[in-house]
């Protein structure tokens, strides 16, 4: 029975992960497209992409797909305004870096991730788990060395998104954990209060009315575009809430490095991009680490299933 309930995890783990992977592949191209072809400002878009989110769960709620549960927002705070935090650092991180230190910031997370979860969560790491991040960084440098330059605003901004972004997604997996919820109904209470925060921030950053704002005079295609993408970042974010949720904010990473590499690839194929053969190197060294780190998971998992059957 222990045995069978076990294969039932592992078939929905597996599901979630392809169902993000398919979903984040199709939003990046979408989004992609809309900022190329319609100049569609990226926050208001990401600010877009959570009020459908929102308003995606409150139908789900209507459905009986799922009961929300009593929250207090005063313990979702620090999850909304870190949320916030991430989207605004790592926008300013694009904006006043290359996209090669960009990338090379953003690969900085798993380990943040991991030293945030060890001295705080008290959570400890084989050294051949610590070890796989090695060929994931390096992969990460082949594939962005030729563009990475430094400046000390992007820096700080690009150490902020890090730091931000690893808080928020150690935060979603604790939340769960702690509250007791599922990641549906966790988001229906984040997802407006995020909303709500990101309006309050987009007027800094990109116009509001006019020509390429939020409200301006966008065509009904555009319109149809980003509707479209704010229905696809609903399955996105319910599909990384879930994946934290059930695995860990690591193993979402280092799923995320392995849609980086397919995001590339997928750029050479459908958008003609270029890709150097140090890319391809990066793109296979990135790989090897994720699957050494699948395969050294997998094991120790193994492993203290085989412990906790052997107890009398």
């Amino acid at each position: 029975m222990a045995s069978l309930v076990h294969t039932v995890q592992e078939n929905g783990r597996i599901a979630g992960l392809l169902l993000n992977l398919l979903v984040s592949i199709c939003i990046v191209f979408l989004n992609k497209w809309i900022y190329v072809h319609y100049g569609f400002p990226n926050m208001s878009l990401t600010l877009v992409h959570f009020v459908v989110t929102g308003l995606g769960l409150y139908i789900c709620q209507k459905l009986n797909i799922f009961a929300p549960k009593s929250l207090q927002p005063s313990k979702l705070l620090f999850l909304a305004l870190s949320f916030c935090g991430f989207v605004v650092f790592t926008n300013l991180s694009l904006q006043n870096n290359t996209i090669g230190t960009y990338q090379l910031a953003k690969a900085m997370t798993t380990p943040v991730i991991i030293v945030i979860q060890t001295l705080f969560y008290k959570k400890t790491f084989s050294a051949k788990i610590q070890l796989t991040l090695i060929p994931i960084t390096l992969g990460v440098i082949l594939n962005s060395y030729y563009d990475v330059k430094f400046n000390f605003l992007g820096m700080v901004f690009a150490a902020l998104g890090v730091v931000v972004t690893s808080l928020y997604q150690v935060w979603v997996g604790a939340k769960q954990h702690e509250l007791q919820v599922n990641s549906m109904q966790l988001l229906y209470y984040q997802a407006p209060m995020s909303s709500a925060m990101l309006l309050m921030v987009v007027p800094f950053f990109e116009p509001v009315f006019g020509k390429g704002g939020i409200l301006g005079p966008w065509s009904f295609s555009a319109l149809l575009m980003v509707l479209l993408s704010g229905i696809i970042a609903f399955m996105v974010n319910l599909s990384i809430y879930w994946i934290i949720g059930n695995t860990s904010p690591v193993t979402y990473n280092m799923f995320g490095h392995f849609k980086f590499c397919i995001t590339l690839f997928g750029g050479y194929v459908l958008f003609k991009d270029p890709l150097s053969v140090n890319q391809g190197l990066g793109i296979l060294c990135t790989l090897f680490g994720i699957l050494a780190y699948t395969h050294f998971k997998l094991s120790e998992q193994e492993g203290t299933r085989s412990k906790l059957v052997q107890r009398p």
